[in-house]
């Protein structure tokens, strides 16, 4: 059975959100240290600003760049079941069938008729499994927890 990831909100890569610190406290230790040898302290005061700018500027682009972001998946409501995935245990006497269906459990039911297994549940989900059964046989039980179907499938007397 198939089961969706969740979705997380995007993220940093933890080397890349390090480096980029790195290197913007290693610009600004850069610069600080050209300014303090300059004479004139309103030309090293403005232009410490000014790099304190850039330091942010390209802080904020180069985060972006290494922005890891996970795709939350969209489902259209006609693709909501495609890949609907069902196990199907034969036995001598009996068939085990197991699957994932959505909906509460009021809404879940299952009928077997002239050898095809339809299935109903919640969200407008409905299939239809033809089986390789006899014309005497029967649900024998119905269990639906946490989300999973599962039928016995046997001779009814």
């Amino acid at each position: 059975m198939r089961r969706l990831s969740r979705y997380r909100p995007p993220a940093y890569d933890k080397n890349a959100g390090f480096i980029i610190v790195l290197l913007a406290l290693l610009f600004f230790g850069a610069m600080y240290a050209i300014l303090t040898r300059i004479d004139n302290g309103y030309a090293g005061f403005i232009m410490l600003i000014a790099a304190s700018g850039f330091i942010v500027y390209w802080t904020i682009h180069l985060r972006r760049i290494f922005k890891v972001e996970e795709v939350k998946p969209v489902m259209h409501k006609m693709e909501q079941h495609k890949d609907w995935v069902y196990d199907l245990i034969k036995g001598e006497s009996e068939i085990i069938f197991v699957a994932e269906v959505p909906g509460p459990e009021e809404e879940v039911n299952a009928r077997l008729v002239n050898g095809i297994l339809y299935i109903n549940g919640g969200q407008n989900f409905t299939k239809s499994i033809p089986l390789d059964v006899s014309e005497d046989m029967g649900i024998a039980e119905f269990r639906y927890r946490n989300g999973i179907l599962t039928l016995k499938i046997k001779k009814l007397m």
